[in-house]
Formats: C-alpha cells, structure tokens, sequence
C-alpha cells in the first residue's frame, strides 16, 4: 500500500486535531486464492456515525488519537492497539488529512469515541468481502437490451 506525502496541505491541522482510525478486515486475490490481510484506514465522520447506527462493517475496531500521534514528520504510525503486521490503507496520509477535516467541521462527532480509547462493538461482517484489488472488465455481454422502440417517438 503507498503512502503519498508529497502534495498534502496540512496548514489547517494542527497535531491536536481529533481522527479516528478503523482496523477494516479486507481482502486480496492472488492467482484465484484469496487472503485476509488487516488495514488500517482513517473513518470520517459521517462514516463513523453510520457504522454506530448499525450498519454492517469491515471494520472490527476504531481508535480515537490525534493527527500528531499518527503522523509526525510526514510518516504514519501504526498506533500500539493495532497488530504490528496490519498496513495502511492507499492514499493513507491523503485520507487522514481529509477524515480529520471531517471531525474540525463537525466536532460533535468527536463525542462517539474519547480521544486515547477504543471501540470494537461494531456490526461487524465479512459477509460482503472487500477485495482491494478486484479488476472489473466489461464486455459487450454486459450491455442491458432495449427494445427497438426505446428511443423513438410513438
């Protein structure tokens, strides 16, 4: 998974800024076998209310911190409540910039999850399998038939 670092406008963030980050259970296919990997990727806001609501979620567990505890001199950092082997989503300092936005711009949201807790009583499912690098081909097989008469006046 790739860290961009190179473009990011952080002017507005300051380290204390409030983010929360989810361990999601996705998947990869590799030569027609699949394999469960864990990744950790920043929840926005409005994410992170629908999946308190109930919502059916790859996400087993979120985490409250800081910008500054997650990403000091333009690298991320796995926080200590998540496995060591687990790995950052792609565009991970790209998707943090924008969740933690999410939480400056609704900071009513920040009431779910104190700041240096977790969370992991989620509706949990791995029922819908999240596969990171699926290719979807179309084909001519694919197109929806119409009748003859669709486009013309009657």
């Amino acid at each position: 998974m790739t860290i961009a670092t190179a473009d990011l406008d952080t002017s507005d963030i300051v380290a204390d800024d409030y983010v929360v980050l989810g361990l999601a259970t996705c998947f990869i296919k590799e030569e027609g076998e699949i394999y469960q990997v864990q990744v950790i990727e920043p929840i926005p806001s409005a994410a992170l209310e629908a999946i308190l609501k109930g919502i059916a979620t790859s996400y087993g567990m979120a985490i409250a911190t800081t910008f500054g505890s997650v990403f000091a001199d333009n690298t991320p950092h796995i926080p200590a409540e998540f496995p060591a082997d687990a790995q950052f989503c792609d565009d991970f300092a790209f998707r943090l910039v924008a969740a933690t936005r999410t939480y400056k711009a609704r900071p009513i949201a920040q009431a779910h999850i104190p700041v240096g807790t977790a969370k992991s009583d989620f509706n949990f499912s791995v029922e819908r399998k999240r596969v990171l690098n699926m290719q979807r081909t179309v084909s001519t097989e694919d197109n929806v038939k119409q009748h003859e008469y669709t486009h013309k006046v009657l």
